[in-house]
């Protein structure tokens, strides 16, 4: 089968046929470069053994490439048109299949019938392996890298995405940045993460706003296997930087409330590995956040998990940046949005 390459002036054609226009609120930009497809096809180092979650497949030109190498390819599209649009430019290869659904049942937990899916493509054969390949869409492309993360049963083998470049950015920052953030914590302690290459807007249709960023994310095993509690760990780091402005010693009392007799115990607990109770969050590295976690785990009990999350309560995304004033003990605690869909990724083209 061949499958006519998406340029500008194809998909502008395509679009105008069927009456589709670019939406903004899935964030929909496309990818017109052609180079751009392949490197990204190219660095995920498909073999007949992947199989490729794709989040955000717009017409389906990356996918179609990645079939030609994967054993199966798992695409979501949560806008039915776009999802037509990738059935037919796949209808001829058998191991794609095409999921139009919202990738995400809620903001920290992947849609179960697209594990499912994943699943079902794994368990054909015991080699197989799973990797996220994707333009992603931006107002997604945090909770779907962080979740994948942190799955117990589905991290990936690699993943490989084209981003914002600021949330790259993030995703590399050291402490004591303004790009340091939950997200920076949770890629680096479970993963290693590069740079693959900075890309113009000039290379989407509608152009975005900003930069974009291609990124190579390796899970690792062995930073995975010291942490005894990924799902844990991954919450402790999300609720600690919705307060980043505020010192440890306030965030922690403030979170964990009934379980402190006294701000007192909570400095004997920061003590105990060697931190103070005025330090923030953006100040500690990663395993000094391992170590938070755990002793927080051990501290705690299991009740600890039965906060509300806080996207559930309108507290800040874990992942948002901080635009507040406030001081280490004061009320401003807030964090402002990073862009959503202002950005280049989502619907690839």
């Amino acid at each position: 089968m061949t499958t006519p390459r998406q340029t500008l002036t194809y998909l502008r054609h395509l679009f105008d046929h069927r009456g589709i226009r670019p939406n903004r609120r899935y964030g929909q930009n496309f990818l017109i470069d052609l180079n751009t497809h392949d490197l990204i096809a190219r660095s995920a180092e498909i073999g007949p053994e992947d199989v490729i979650l794709e989040v955000g497949p717009g017409a389906g030109a990356l996918t179609t490439l990645m079939a030609e190498k994967a054993s199966a390819v798992v695409t979501v599209e949560i806008d039915p048109a776009m999802a037509r649009l990738t059935r037919e430019a796949t209808s001829g290869l058998p191991n794609v299949r095409v999921l139009q659904m919202d990738a995400l049942a809620r903001k920290h937990e992947i849609n179960p019938e697209v594990l499912d899916n994943l699943r079902a493509g794994l368990a054909v054969a015991p080699d197989r392996r799973l990797k996220l390949v994707a333009n992603l869409p931006y107002n997604v492309a945090t909770p779907i890298i962080g979740n994948l993360l942190v799955h117990p049963e589905l991290c990936p083998g690699l993943i490989v995405v084209t981003i914002q470049r600021e949330l790259a950015d993030r995703m590399l920052a050291e402490p004591h940045s303004e790009a340091y953030g939950a997200l920076s914590v949770t890629v680096q302690a479970l993963a290693d993460a590069e740079l693959v290459r900075i890309l113009s807007p000039k290379v989407f249709w509608p152009r975005p706003k900003v930069e974009s960023a291609i990124i190579k994310i390796t899970p690792n095993a062995g930073k995975r296997a010291a942490i005894p509690d990924l799902p844990w760990f991954h919450d402790v780091v999300r609720r600690v930087f919705t307060l980043r402005r505020k010192n440890l010693r306030v965030v922690l009392y403030s979170l964990w409330r009934h379980h402190w007799s006294g701000k007192p115990q909570v400095d004997a607990l920061l003590e105990s590995i060697d931190l103070t109770g005025d330090v923030r969050a953006e100040a500690l590295n990663v395993q000094e956040f391992i170590d938070l976690a755990e002793a927080l785990r051990t501290r705690l009990g299991p009740s600890a998990l039965e906060l509300p999350d806080p996207d559930d309560t309108g507290s800040p995304e874990y992942d948002y940046h901080p635009d507040d004033e406030g001081d280490g003990d004061g009320d401003g605690g807030g964090d402002g949005p990073d862009g959503g869909c202002d950005g280049g990724g989502g619907g690839e083209g």
